[in-house]
């Protein structure tokens, strides 16, 4: 048990180690800066620790290590007290469940050797008595391969999460708001048992100060207990919106994931994990989390709504080129979907540091146009006048220094850290909400420049603007980022 009464008393150096595995995930990221505002000595495992450094405390250490390479694993793990482990490789398609079980071996064994004395770990709610879901198979088969290291394993089994972000509640949201009627398959039918992922945070967090020694599975869930259809149905309630479903029977999960891959922000691929997954009831049928810890879960209509209220909030502390950046790889992303939202995202590396990488980033705007066809900038702006709209009349407050809350052009800033990130948000007429952002980040070859837009559309009108202006937006923001780093 950390007590944190006890260790407030105590120097920071003895306070006990923490460690989180999966921290660059969606509960992971959640989970830090909670475990930040404890007395814990926090660790965190990432592959690329460079990306996650602006996102944690100055006093938060980063590992560079990888629980698919055993022999990166001791550093990290050395004289860790508490690990709490969250990875999942749903999205590596057939593969998935060989991945886990590698990870889960390879960290189970590191752990015993390290002496670890406690693992939290999250995975699925399934009946064991009935034939699971790959992916459920898998959330299951990591929690048996983790109690094996010989420490203690608090295992929470959770359902659908729903939170602004989440999997589950991006689908729900993508669906409900593109579809006026929907054809549903059979698992929308299906009976789950939500929890709101602030309550799922507050059961990982209680796990951590829990008292007893041995390993315990405990099923976690809100009150409900409600089909995807009718959460479904929750969410449209609150957005003022009539939905009709029409149920048939004939979508596989294979059929199901690449429509959805089609309307909604999920890869097929994830889409059909996910889908295999709600084949059968995910219940909970043990309530001794309820008894043990004293944690009351809101319902669905609560989560949803209090989702939906921090939507706005979570994206102004969240930037989507960091959940990007967390890939394996960096890739380009064009006019991907992310529920309502629209990334288009791309990078370029170039030699230098990045201090000098970002000198074209800061000067972007006012006199200095922006680098590539300036002259459609310049049409743009007199197109947002003539609508009504601000155009490019304000320039910007000074040519080499930036600060949040400057205007530029059309463009307020919104972000500004010197020499790493720059995003600006539109205030140009648009059907939706713009942004562009710039984030420089340091390379073994110089430093990585990536350039994202992001869009969000207001109803249909919206999604045919972007799609209809996106191959010009590709030719300039290429443009763009190309005389970027070539002026870097």
């Amino acid at each position: 048990m950390i007590d944190q009464h006890a260790t407030s008393d105590v120097p920071r150096d003895h306070w006990p180690r923490v460690l989180v595995v999966g921290a660059t995930g969606y509960v992971g990221g959640r989970l830090l800066p909670l475990l930040e505002q404890r007395h814990v000595q926090l660790r965190c495992l990432a592959r690329r620790p460079e990306y996650l450094r602006p996102h944690v405390a100055a006093t938060t250490e980063l590992i560079a290590a990888d629980v698919l390479d055993a022999n990166s694993l001791a550093p990290a793990l050395a004289g860790v007290d508490t690990a709490f482990y969250l990875v999942h490789s749903m999205g590596a398609g057939r593969a998935f469940e060989e991945q886990d079980r590698h990870a889960a071996e390879n960290f189970a064994r590191a752990a015993r050797e390290a002496g670890v004395r406690r693992i939290i770990y999250l995975g699925g709610l399934g009946d064991e008595s009935v034939e699971l879901s790959p992916h459920l198979r898998s959330r299951h088969e990591v929690g048996r391969i983790l109690r094996s290291a010989g420490c203690q394993v608090v295992e929470f089994r959770a359902s659908i999460v729903l939170g602004s972000g989440s999997l589950s509640f991006e689908l729900v949201r993508a669906l409900v708001e593109r579809l006026p009627i929907m054809v549903c398959p059979k698992w929308v039918a299906v009976r789950a048992q939500p929890i709101a992922v602030e309550d799922a945070l507050a059961y990982l967090l209680a796990a951590l100060d829990w008292s007893a020694t041995e390993s315990r599975v405990f099923e976690i869930g809100g009150p409900d207990q409600m089909t995807y259809g009718e959460i479904m149905q929750e969410y449209a309630r609150q957005r003022g919106l009539r939905r009709f479903l029409i149920p048939v029977p004939v979508l596989t999960p294979r059929l199901s994931s690449l429509w959805l891959g089609l309307v909604t922000p999920v890869y097929a691929r994830v889409g059909r994990a996910l889908l295999e997954s709600v084949r059968h009831p995910t219940v909970v049928q043990d309530d001794a989390a309820l008894r043990v810890f004293a944690i009351r879960p809101r319902g669905v209509a609560e989560a949803i709504a209090r989702a939906l209220v921090n939507e706005d909030h979570d994206f102004a502390q969240t930037r989507w080129s960091d959940a990007l950046s967390a890939s394996r790889g960096l890739r380009s992303w064009g006019g991907v979907r992310f529920g309502n939202r629209i990334v288009d995202s791309r990078t370029i590396t170039v030699p230098v540091g990045a201090e000098q990488a970002f000198a074209p980033v800061r000067r972007i705007g006012g006199t200095t146009g922006w680098y590539y066809a300036n002259w459609l900038w310049t049409l743009r702006g007199w197109l947002d006048l003539l609508v009504g709209g601000i155009g490019r009349r304000r320039g910007r407050r000074d040519p080499q220094h930036l600060q949040v809350g400057d205007t530029l052009d059309w463009w307020r800033v919104e972000q500004y850290e010197p020499n790493r990130l720059l995003r600006l948000a539109a205030e140009m007429k648009l059907p939706g909400r713009a942004w562009l952002e710039f984030e420089v980040t340091p390379d073994p070859a110089g430093a990585v420049i990536r350039q994202t837009a992001i869009f969000d559309p207001i109803g249909l009108g919206g999604q045919c603007y972007w799609y209809a202006i996106y191959p010009l937006h590709a030719l300039i923001f290429r443009g763009m980022l190309r005389r970027i780093a070539a002026q870097a």
